[in-house]
């Protein structure tokens, strides 16, 4: 074993390492999963946000699940975040068979979306980074047209080179979010996320994926019947071809759910 290996904390080790308060921590493969639904789960970063200290929220899949068991850098970083959400069928699927409590999915583009309804309200301070230029810009006015209010403090794409990222790091300083939602797709985000979260001190940093492009209209949301039967990931396959590599994964999950 490689002392990176030795290193590495166990998933149930995380879990029984939790503290007392807050959504339990379960085991799930090689990480774990916080037993928390959507408003569990918005609950649980505004408490985060409460707190103010620098905290990572990751919405998991069973794409990141997969690629947890090569990547041990995602793996810690997954382990070691605040909260852990259940973002996937597939997920929800393989918790039932492990005796975990999950009743429904608390995806990143749901999470994102309530706290947006609510930054008016709640005086949260919003920050919406990654995705393709104009992205992040289109779905900051769609989220103030939906809610009036709606407290978004700052945008930036995540088409930038290591010289330019000193200025977002800086913008981003300067905006002072209580929420940073960062789209640049697995594990990208979860790793620039666990390199900058110090540094920058936003108390509620998200892996968001592809959140920003469906709140920003440029992606559809699966039709409701999609969602209901459990076929969202299939639609939006379909929509953009290039997610292949996520879809390529899901018999590795099956493989690992019912033989692990």
């Amino acid at each position: 074993m490689s002392r990176l290996e030795q290193e590495q904390p166990t998933a149930t080790q995380a879990a029984t390492g939790q503290v007392a308060e807050g959504p339990r921590r379960s085991p799930l493969f090689d990480v774990c999963v916080h037993e928390v639904n959507l408003n569990g789960a918005v609950d649980a970063v505004n408490g985060l946000i409460a707190r103010g200290m620098p905290s990572h929220v990751v919405t998991l899949d069973a794409s990141m699940c997969v690629a947890a068991r090569r990547d041990l850098e995602l793996r810690r970083i997954v382990l070691h975040a605040e909260l852990v959400t259940p973002d996937s069928v597939g997920v929800l699927w393989a918790a039932k068979r492990k005796g975990i409590a999950l009743t429904d999915r608390a995806s990143g583009v749901e999470i994102s979306e309530r706290l947006c309804a609510a930054s008016a309200a709640r005086g949260t301070r919003i920050f919406f980074l990654g995705s393709a230029p104009g992205v992040a810009e289109d779905a900051a006015i769609r989220m103030r047209d939906r809610y009036p209010g709606c407290n978004i403090v700052g945008t930036m794409h995540g088409y930038y080179d290591a010289v330019e990222e000193r200025n977002v790091l800086h913008a981003i300083r300067q905006a002072a979010p209580d929420v940073l939602l960062v789209a640049f797709g697995i594990p990208k985000q979860e790793k620039w996320i666990a390199l900058h979260r110090e540094a920058l001190g936003v108390p509620v940093m998200i892996g968001v994926g592809g959140s920003l492009d469906v709140m920003s209209g440029r992606v559809e949301r699966a039709p409701q019947w999609a969602r209901r039967f459990n076929m969202e990931w299939l639609y939006r396959l379909a929509q953009n071809p290039k997610k292949i590599g996520k879809a390529l994964a899901l018999p590795r999950f099956v493989w690992m759910a019912l033989t692990r």
